[in-house]
């Protein structure tokens, strides 16, 4: 039976699934690595960190598998990350995260000097403190050292491309959050570019997810016992793939993902840019585009209050811990804003708040609080791309918040939508896993494959009761964030 390996490099941790040509997995490897916080609102990672838990992870993948019948690796990442490279192809610094929010100066010149409307025509998005353009400038003008010396410039998972096969390459779906790229004609930006003061030969070559960009090297399969005619398929963003993943693939289809970040993504067959410029407009793994809107914070706050708050890991036990019948009368609010926030409010000042806490208040309260909080947030975008005029009845859930039963309830109700729940759910190393079965020829197009492997569990639906409830609460969450907007800027001062 022919194997194929799916990687999905987040942001603390490496997941690797092997999975057969049948669409079933046979055995995941997970290896963490650390993220650094060297001030207040930076976020970084080194490099050499993700490729060693990388080749750590092979291994034990492997291990009671035959290597050589593994026909094609594909990989899938955390987006807007900065790596840049010297001419001798070595990492010159750490690299900027996705959720760093250094770049507030060079964000706001970008949105207000050059211009919403002309960054909308070169790009089809905005500038967000998390893209990669506003880092290019800000290395330019705080570490002129490292710009100097820039090579090539390349996102996480690219890099990991790079070292698997010596190509410097990147997708259309990540390329598309750099900020760099023409969306709508799938093609870097010329304007951009000389914004940022870059050539385009720094730039990798640009491939559609399924395309091959090589073959394993030959060192690397003889060291993991890998067959060296294995290809490796150029790969995608992390929620492009995890798209992949739940079936979210042709025109008008939703996926919402509960990772360390909270999407909703909207997959199309044509570009559609958010006129109000609070949604991304991006392209698809499938060859199209898609809709996102991206919340900075949505597991990884459940992590925070139950790790830093409350002390424990037992998120079950918390979970276990909240009446249900509380749900949609909870006394306490919670913007989620642990990292700042990008959609839909763009404000890299913007902070965690708990608001309506009393003497009688409880940590199950809070806890609740914490889930409303980011379904609310994602109710934030879902409201502006109803405003597009697309109407979303029902999404697929994924990611680690998607195991929360109680998560799963406060999110159909909160959103009012149906949540189909994938019989696998693997987020993005499953979809990058499937996208290299097609690039080693099994499948002629992505659709093809979802249509063969994707089969939904469970359909979670919202209550008319609940529904109401969390209405009348999401309008007096909606107000909380305009009321204190402007203290964020004293309180940073």
């Amino acid at each position: 039976m022919d194997l194929y390996i799916g990687i999905d490099l987040g942001t603390s941790s490496v997941k690797l699934l092997l999975v057969d040509g049948n669409g079933v997995i046979k055995n995941t490897v997970t290896k963490e690595y650390a993220v650094f916080y060297p001030r207040a609102g930076w976020c970084e990672q080194n490099a050499s960190d993700w490729w060693g838990a990388i080749c750590a992870a092979i291994s034990e993948l492997l291990c009671g598998f035959d290597g050589p019948n593994v026909k094609g690796i594909g990989v899938a990442g955390q987006m807007h990350g900065l790596v840049v490279l010297d001419e001798n192809d070595k990492v010159i610094r750490p690299t900027i995260l996705w959720n760093d929010g250094r770049t507030s100066k060079e964000t706001a010149y970008l949105n207000e000097e050059i211009g919403k409307g002309k960054l909308f025509e070169y790009t089809g998005n905005i500038a967000f403190a998390g893209f990669t353009a506003p880092k290019i400038m800000w290395l330019r003008e705080n570490e002129p050292e490292s710009f100097a010396k820039i090579s090539k410039i390349m996102l996480p998972k690219d890099y990991i491309n790079y070292l698997l096969t010596g190509t410097h390459c990147t997708d259309f779906s990540d390329a598309a959050g750099m900020l760099l790229l023409d969306v709508k004609n799938k093609a870097w930006s010329g304007e951009m570019l000389d914004i940022c003061g870059i050539d385009e030969s720094v730039l990798p070559k640009l491939y559609n997810s399924f395309e091959v960009v090589g073959r394993i090297k030959a060192e690397l399969a003889e060291k993991f016992g890998i067959n060296p005619d294995a290809v490796v398929v150029a790969g995608a963003g992390d929620n492009a793939a995890a798209a992949i993943g739940t079936g979210t693939v042709g025109d008008g289809c939703c996926n919402i993902s509960l990772g360390t970040s909270g999407t909703i993504f909207v997959s199309s067959n044509r570009f559609s840019g958010d006129e109000k410029q609070a949604i991304h407009s991006f392209c698809h793994a499938d060859g199209g585009y898609h809709l996102m809107g991206c919340i900075l914070s949505a597991a990884s706050c459940n992590k925070w209050f139950c790790d830093e708050v409350l002390g424990t890991k037992d998120y079950k036990s918390e979970e276990m811990g909240v009446p249900k019948e509380k749900l949609g009368k909870n006394e306490v609010f919670f913007l989620p804003y642990l990292m700042g926030e990008r959609s839909p409010i763009n404000d890299t000042d913007a902070t965690g708040i708990f608001i309506g806490l009393r003497p009688n208040t409880t940590h199950a309260d809070m806890y609740q609080a914490v889930l409303e909080g980011v379904a609310f947030a994602i109710k934030d975008n879902l409201e502006v791309i109803k405003q597009l005029g697309i109407d979303i009845k029902s999404s697929c859930l994924c990611g680690g918040g998607a195991k929360s039963r109680l998560w799963i309830e406060i999110l159909a109700n909160a959103l009012n939508i149906e949540l189909n729940i994938p019989v696998t759910e693997q987020g993005p190393g499953y979809g990058s896993a499937i996208l290299a079965m097609i690039g080693a020829g099994k499948f002629e197009s992505v659709k093809q494959a979802t249509d063969k492997f994707f089969k939904i569990k469970e359909t979670v639906r919202p209550h008319e009761e609940l529904v109401r409830l969390y209405a009348n609460r999401y309008e007096k969450y909606r107000k909380i964030y305009p009321a204190v907007k402007e203290l964020y800027k004293e309180i940073k001062e």
